[in-house]
Formats: structure tokens, sequence, C-alpha cells
């Protein structure tokens, strides 16, 4: 089991929702914080409600300057965790141009740009834990969802390379993939949404899976075997079931 009392970790993505769910418990274990996402002010609000120690420091993800730049200003840590996402529900025959773009430069790129400012210092340190958010939904295509999966698949598979690489070294990289979680980005959802979590109870599987050394969770369990299961389908039974 990981020891998280004292430990300093960087939390990006950390302004509301699940980010800001972990937050709460990563801090009532004894956790130091960073707080970074785009919103300067709702980070300060988080900041103040959290029981523990907590910095801020604004950073958007698609700007590869500010991530080098909130980097140097923070300095070492123990842990790095990456929740930075957006998302709209739309597909091949509504495509929204910009929103499309913005999900690929946010979701995935944005965890590229963090991945380079992230990894070189752990390897050059002799350790840390990186920790990355993919989805349920970047398994395998799924209708109306073309952009936002492709986005977290990405995620996914960046985060399986990292893995591949670091795995018998001492910098640990670990994956999420959630489920239908509540916040403000699942809200724009106008179909049901079986296994929709809480940000708090979707929190504390976040620090189950943190304090163990497996590589990845996909959660909920029962929903995320319908999604691993559609792997092992060959493509006609595949695409007739899903679309």
């Amino acid at each position: 089991m990981r020891e998280w009392n004292g430990k300093r970790y960087w939390l990006v993505g950390a302004s509301e929702g699940l980010g800001a769910a972990l937050a709460h418990q990563m801090s009532k274990m004894g956790v130091s914080l960073v707080l970074s996402a785009r919103s300067e002010e709702r980070l300060h609000e988080l900041a103040q409600a959290l029981p523990g120690r907590a910095e801020v420091v604004p950073v958007d993800v698609t700007d590869a300057n500010a991530l080098e730049a909130a980097a140097v200003r923070i300095g070492d840590v123990d842990g790095v965790i990456h929740m930075a996402g957006v998302y709209w529900p739309f597909g091949a025959q509504e495509w929204d141009v910009e929103k499309a773009n913005t999900m690929a430069d946010v979701n995935f790129t944005g965890a590229m740009r963090l991945a380079g400012v992230v990894v070189p210092r752990m390897l050059a340190r002799g350790k840390g834990h990186f920790v990355l958010t993919g989805s349920l939904s970047g398994y395998r295509g799924l209708p109306g969802s073309a952009a936002y999966s492709a986005s977290k698949a990405g995620v996914m598979v960046l985060a399986e390379s990292l893995y591949c690489d670091l795995r018998k070294t001492s910098v640990e990289v670990q994956l999420l993939n959630p489920g239908f979680i509540k916040t403000r980005l699942t809200e724009k959802n106008d179909f049901k949404m079986p296994f929709i979590m809480d940000p708090e109870e979707a929190a504390r599987i976040y620090v189950e899976h943190m304090s163990g050394d497996t590589f990845k969770r996909s959660f909920p369990t029962l929903f995320s075997w319908f999604f691993r299961g559609g792997l092992m389908l060959p493509d006609g039974l595949y695409y007739k079931l899903f679309s």
C-alpha cells in the first residue's frame, strides 16, 4: 500500500467535479496538493475548502510553454494526476469542427504535453507516480462520440505505452477509465447513463487504485465488462450491436 501522508501531488484538472472530489479525499489523507486548471477563481475556492495544504497554479494544458513554466514553478512532486478534459456529445452527422478539435487538444494532446514535462523530470529524479484518466468510451468506436472517444483512446494508449517503457523503473504509471460521472460535462447528455456515479464515489475508487500497484482499472466494474467485451467481438457483430 502507498503511504500518502506527507506526500506532495500535482492535480491537473482539479477545479470541479471529479478533480475537486479527489482533492478533498487526498487532502484528508494528509497529501499536500498543487491544484491546476484554467479557472484560477475556482481553484482558490477549492483550496480554501480543503482541510490540508494546497497551492494554486493555474495552467491551460493546451499551452506547452505554460505547462513547462508551471512545472518549473511547482518543483519536485511525488506524483501527478491528469484529469483535465472537455466534452460535447455529437457524432458525424452533427460534426462541430471547433468542439472536436478542442476535445482532441485538451483531452489527448493536453495529456501528451503534460507527459512531456512530467516524465523526464521523474526519470531524472529516479522516482515518480504519473496517473492518467481515460474513459470506458475509449475502448472502441461508439455512435455519437467520434471526437470524444478518439481523444480518450489516445490517452489510454499513451498510458499503456508509458507503462511498457517504465514498468521496470521507479517511475510508476497508472490508468483509470471511468464510466459516467455526475458533472457539468455529463449534464450535456440527453440519454440514459447506466451506472452513473457521484464524483465522491469515483474519487474513492481513484484513491483505492492509486494506493495499489496494478496498472489499470476500468469502472464501474459491471459496466466496464460491456466495453471490454466489445474488444473481443468481430467487426461485423460489434457494429451491428453498437451502432
